[in-house]
């Protein structure tokens, strides 16, 4: 994975090409965030700011390149109200700190409705016990809602269900197949 050099100024929302809105996400859990720490969404440039280096806190996250991870940021933003990714950044290195995203699917039933599914959150592990992976879900969970969704869904690994279930409750199991 590619190393960055890290930027001594924070870029404000206004000055970056963002996946959505920032309004879409909740003045509650901005408010509720350490002054050095932003919430907003997945930037352009992030491929820069170390999304791919906080993603494999998680899971395998391989560098494919910046050409590639900006073709798949531009698919993500094309999808039409479906994919909201959101990045913690730590002001004074300008580097993402925290992510997660939540997609919509749309179903039939419900009136026509949808369901958002939370993946990928995922916390430097410098900033771990500071309490973003629960702001992420909590702003996530916001989107979801304020989105028209009927119920969000968190996949989580059997060691996150302890500290996920204290602000989101058991309902029931999820059977998954991986395919290499």
């Amino acid at each position: 994975m590619a190393t960055h050099a890290t930027s001594a100024s924070f870029t404000p929302d206004d000055a970056l090409d963002l996946l959505f809105s920032p309004n879409l996400i909740s003045l509650e859990v901005k408010n509720a965030l350490h002054p050095d720490v932003h919430v907003r969404p997945l930037a352009s440039t992030d491929y820069r700011r170390g999304h791919l280096r906080v993603l494999s806190v998680l899971t395998a996250a391989p560098d494919t390149g910046e050409e590639a991870w900006c073709t798949h940021f531009n698919f993500l933003r094309n999808s039409g109200r479906t994919y909201y990714t959101i990045v913690m950044v730590e002001k004074a290195s300008d580097q993402i700190v925290g992510v997660g995203t939540v997609f919509l699917e749309r179903k039939f039933q419900r009136g026509i409705s949808c369901v958002g599914h939370i993946e990928d959150i995922a916390v430097d592990e410098r900033q771990q016990g500071k309490k973003l992976g629960l702001r992420i879900i909590q702003a996530l969970t916001s989107i979801s809602e304020n989105s028209g969704a009927y119920k969000t869904i968190l996949n989580c690994s059997d060691k996150n269900i302890r500290e996920f279930s204290t602000y989101i409750i058991i309902h029931s199991v999820q059977l998954t197949s991986f395919f290499p």
